[in-house]
């Protein structure tokens, strides 16, 4: 038995559930999410709650129900105080500024990496160093974060390049003389 299909979602005041079919949809008051719930699993909604359960014991279906039951929680937060990222530039010369919506970045290369900002994605640069990623859907915010890093990982010798806030960086020892 999942243990996190198990519990119960809580639909927090202000937020609207709407279930059709295998669709379920979030409206809040940040914005609004829809996603599929696979035919294994069963979604109801009993008041103020959102219970998810396998229709058959099958394998996939229970490995589905503490996915499905994960995805909608997330959504349900997603739309009541939605998601961020925040990345740190670490590095001579390495600084963040926007261009608009878009997320313009010099990393050391000739060139400024320029990022537009997706649909439902907003970019803030409080300081030049440290690019703030928000969004509803958990999912785009993670993804937007990681291609951002994967342009300049941190490399473990000095230690430069995008992280994530609070990110350790393995130092390796360098040439010895």
């Amino acid at each position: 038995m999942s243990r996190i299909g198990k519990k119960v979602i809580a639909i927090p005041s202000g937020v609207q559930v709407t279930l059709d079919g295998q669709t379920v949809t979030v409206k809040g008051p940040k914005g609004q999410l829809a996603w599929t719930v696979s035919e294994e699993i069963e979604v109801k909604q009993e008041g103020a709650e959102l219970t998810l359960a396998p229709r058959n014991d099958t394998q996939r279906a229970r490995g589905m129900w503490g996915l499905s039951r994960t995805l909608v929680a997330n959504m349900v937060e997603g739309v009541t105080k939605g998601y961020e990222e925040v990345l740190e530039l670490v590095g001579v010369g390495y600084r963040a500024a926007m261009k608009g919506q878009a997320l313009s970045m010099q990393l050391g290369f000739s060139h400024d990496v320029d990022i537009p900002a997706p649909q439902g994605i907003t970019f803030a640069v409080p300081k030049q160093t440290e690019v703030r990623i928000a969004g509803i859907d958990k999912q785009l915010v993670g993804e937007i974060a990681a291609r951002i890093r994967r342009i300049r990982p941190p490399e473990p010798y000095k230690g430069k390049g995008v992280r994530y806030a609070g990110e350790k960086v393995r130092r390796k020892e360098g040439k010895k003389k």
